[in-house]
């Protein structure tokens, strides 16, 4: 499977502003990009300049060294294959054991940080979740 640069950028880009709970134009004012534009950098339509990537993540107070670090590692994950992971780990497991085998595929069951909409790994299965909080119970009038 090929991984595009401008793909990884970009999921990784939608994330870190999701995870912000922040719109595409908040971060395009604060960037000075136009919204269009970075919406197709994040959907890996674009290929950003390295002036733009910085602008973008000094818009989302995100290092781009951390960037690039989380973009490194998930396309790592994607290209790794049973040939090049070891049978065991210094811990003990085996491949099987630390990740899933899907069509000759080690999966790691998780990537950096909590990203589960990874478009780069359509094999990818479990999906993180999270639990906010109860619902408040429903009051009965007596």
């Amino acid at each position: 499977m090929t991984v595009l640069l401008r793909e990884a950028i970009g999921d990784r880009l939608r994330h870190a502003r999701t995870n912000q709970r922040r719109t595409l134009r908040e971060v395009s004012r604060t960037a000075r990009v136009s919204l269009g534009y970075l919406s197709e950098v994040e959907r890996g339509r674009k290929e950003a300049s390295s002036e733009l990537l910085a602008a973008i993540c000094e818009a989302l107070d995100l290092p781009l060294s951390e960037l690039l670090h989380h973009v490194a590692s998930d396309i790592g994950a994607v290209q790794q294959t049973p040939d090049t992971v070891p049978d065991t780990v210094p811990d003990g497991r085996s491949a099987h054991e630390r990740g899933k085998l899907e069509g000759g595929r080690v999966l790691p069951t998780t990537l950096s940080d909590d990203l589960s909409d990874l478009r780069l790994q359509p094999m990818l299965t479990h999906r993180l979740t999270s639990k906010i909080g109860e619902p408040p119970k429903a009051v009965v009038a007596a």
